[in-house]
């Protein structure tokens, strides 16, 4: 399960919000990158280290990047609409999509902001399935 494994980043592993997304993504189905190209969505963490855009929303869509965008974002028919629709399944779930707005409400000093790791863990795997689950040619 996706959440079984991001958390296992996120508290066991030393991995930010991001990095933990990506990371039990690439676990949970089996995507060829190695584990320290998570260093590509390292500066995602803490809403970008200043509150802005949730780490763990960044990370989700890095990996639905991964997964679906065929080499390029651009030569992907649909994949933006597919991008904007994450974004706004886990708006709507979690009421934003700032790190400033989500971590005075889900963060606890002994898990961090583990609750909106697990929701947004999820929100991608539900997510997944939805839009037929699966990486685009070449991905993994």
């Amino acid at each position: 399960m996706l959440r079984d494994k991001t958390l296992r980043h996120y508290l066991d592993g030393g991995c930010n919000c991001a990095e933990a997304m990506a990371l039990g993504a690439r676990d949970e189905y089996g995507l060829d990158f190695p584990e320290e190209s998570v260093r590509l969505v390292s500066g995602f963490g803490g809403g970008m280290g200043c509150g802005k855009a949730c780490g763990a929303l960044l990370g989700g869509l890095a990996a639905l990047g991964y997964m679906k965008a065929d080499r390029r974002a651009h030569n992907t028919p649909g994949f933006s609409n597919l991008c904007a629709g994450f974004v706004r399944a886990f708006d709507q779930a979690l009421g934003s999509c700032e790190c400033a707005d989500l971590k005075p409400r889900f963060a606890r000093e002994d898990r961090r902001c583990a609750a909106v790791v697990e929701r947004a863990a999820d929100l991608l795997e539900s997510y997944l399935l939805e839009h037929a689950a699966g990486p685009a040619p070449g991905n993994g």
